[in-house]
């Protein structure tokens, strides 16, 4: 069966002319299978169909030599007329073939270009993952840092309470003994014995006690965080709850936290941090604004 040019296979698979031309020639006529690879890689190029550049006859002022007439054919032009024509099932026959061909490079590119699509969202879901890792490192090693700090300050405050019940102890038993070795000196009333006059440290304060304080956080966006703390925990930790809590901005940075005072208005500074919530008039509760901290 007599066999078409390539130029003539690539046209009857659709491929404009021109085009088809420039394959066969940027790939040396190494036959169809080479051009059409080239081709299919180069389908998306918008320079695709410009034509290839003047032959070096015509650039240096010379009638082109028979081989450069030829094109990307090549002889195959000349020798082609002799070359029976091809009937119309022997045509179809061909062109089935060629289509076949063409079909399974395009499967070939598509597989690939799925293997690269899969490669890179594989990619990324690992450095996403990798940093959603890493940021969770950050908050655990925050937390557990304020859970240290709790931790140490809870037992410094029972340290100081065992240390006023051992003075209250001992002013009592002081009191025990002065007021017993001068009973009859001093006129004792006519009820019956009542407790040891205790010290002015046991008296009931006039003002009550609170150990904890309810914060409410009111941030930017209208939303608010409520969280207990200690009466003596520093203003630092509910600044420190506030960061690890309040949702992330657009574009992942967070600026510094400001804590304000509704009523009376007031900025709480950097010294204020250190000072615990009982001593800055937040107990037993209190409502805080949160606020963008102005670069110094």
């Amino acid at each position: 069966m007599a066999e078409l040019t390539a130029l003539e296979s690539l046209i009857e698979m659709g491929f404009p002319r021109g085009r088809a031309e420039k394959a066969l020639a940027l790939t040396g006529n190494q036959g169809i299978e080479a051009a059409m690879d080239w081709l299919m890689e180069h389908e998306d190029e918008p320079d695709v169909d410009e034509p290839l550049p003047t032959p070096l006859g015509h650039a240096l002022g010379r009638e082109p030599t028979v081989l450069e007439q030829s094109g990307p054919e090549g002889t195959g032009s000349t020798a082609g007329e002799g070359k029976p024509v091809l009937s119309e099932e022997e045509r179809q026959e061909q062109t089935k073939r060629m289509l076949e061909l063409v079909a399974q490079k395009q499967r070939e590119r598509e597989e690939r270009e799925e293997r690269e699509a899969l490669e890179r969202e594989r990619q990324r879901r690992k450095q996403g993952q990798e940093l959603s890792a890493a940021r969770q490192r950050l908050q655990e090693d925050e937390m557990r840092r304020a859970a240290e700090e709790r931790r140490r300050e809870k037992a410094e405050e029972l340290a100081a309470r065992q240390r006023v019940r051992e003075k209250i102890e001992r002013d009592k038993a002081e009191r025990a003994k002065k007021y017993g070795g001068n009973v009859g000196s001093r006129p004792s009333p006519p009820t019956e014995p009542g407790p040891v006059p205790s010290s002015p440290s046991q008296e009931p304060p006039s003002k009550r006690e609170y150990d904890q304080c309810r914060i409410q956080v009111r941030l930017p966006d209208g939303t608010s965080l409520t969280q207990t703390f200690r009466a003596r925990e520093q203003l630092a930790a509910v600044r420190l709850y506030v960061e690890l809590h309040r949702g992330e901005e657009p574009g992942g940075d967070q600026d510094p936290v400001q804590l304000l005072s509704g009523f009376p208005r007031r900025a709480f500074s950097e010294a204020d941090m250190e000072r615990p919530l009982q001593e800055l008039g937040l107990v037993p509760s209190a409502v805080l604004i949160v606020a963008k901290k102005c670069p110094s």
